[in-house]
């Protein structure tokens, strides 16, 4: 009876140990989880400026001015334009 007894409590602190262990891991992985969905917001933040910053630096109005200003481009006038019709069937 006593090694019977022995052998249960030997169980119990097994199980014992194994559920501190699982809780302890469970709370561990918990915080990793919190830490992962604070950097995926930090990162949908910084997505959406990033994507504010190239809808700003893709105007109209900007490439146009630097067409103008850097590459020295001009808009051709009504004379100097011409049309071109596309061949049927090809692009």
């Amino acid at each position: 009876m006593l090694r019977f007894n022995m052998t249960l409590l030997l169980i119990l602190v097994v199980c014992a140990l194994a559920l501190v262990t699982s809780q302890h891991r469970a709370r561990k992985l918990f915080q990793e989880l919190e830490q992962e969905q604070e950097r995926a917001r930090q990162l949908d933040v910084e997505y959406g400026q990033l994507q504010l910053e190239m809808s700003t630096w893709a105007t109209h109005p900007r490439i146009e001015k630097i067409a103008r200003d850097r590459l020295r481009m001009v808009q051709p006038d009504a004379a100097g334009r011409a049309v071109v019709a596309q061949p049927a069937g090809g692009r």
